[in-house]
């Protein structure tokens, strides 16, 4: 009796956990939901800035578009463009030469914007949803 009692109880505790962890979080079902939207984008103008020295001045010419998750993503990065540019501004000049120039470089430089730019952009305020950054063009001279 007593091992068919710890056979049961040790049943229902798996089935218990097996729930826990395979069922879906508000969160996971919000971002299902959003995966669905049509992408929206917002093209950001040109940035010129200086490299961090390896060989000399270096500079670096790009264009990029941001992916967000909504329309109201477009419209809070729209009203926050000179935080954006700003925050654009500061991560690309702290890069050198060697750390963008492959594709592993451009790979890691566009997750570092993401992140960058997926941080409040007002002090206590919400994180914004910047899905993907994707260049459009790349220039190092």
């Amino acid at each position: 009796m007593a091992i068919a009692l710890i056979g049961v109880l040790a049943l229902g505790l798996a089935g218990g956990g097996a729930w826990y962890y395979t069922r879906p979080t508000g969160g996971q079902v919000e971002k299902e939901v959003r995966q669905d939207q049509k992408p929206e984008f917002i093209v950001i103008d040109q940035f010129t800035v200086n490299l961090q020295p390896e060989v000399g001045d270096q500079y670096l010419q790009i264009n990029m578009t941001l992916q967000v998750a909504s329309p109201e993503q477009v419209e809070v990065i729209k009203t926050n463009m000179a935080r954006v540019r700003s925050r654009i501004l500061l991560l690309l000049s702290s890069k050198k030469e060697s750390e963008i120039n492959t594709t592993a470089g451009k790979q890691t430089l566009a997750k570092e914007l993401v992140a960058s730019l997926n941080a409040p952009l007002i002090d206590k305020g919400a994180v914004q949803e910047v899905r993907d950054v994707l260049f459009t063009s790349f220039i190092i001279q």
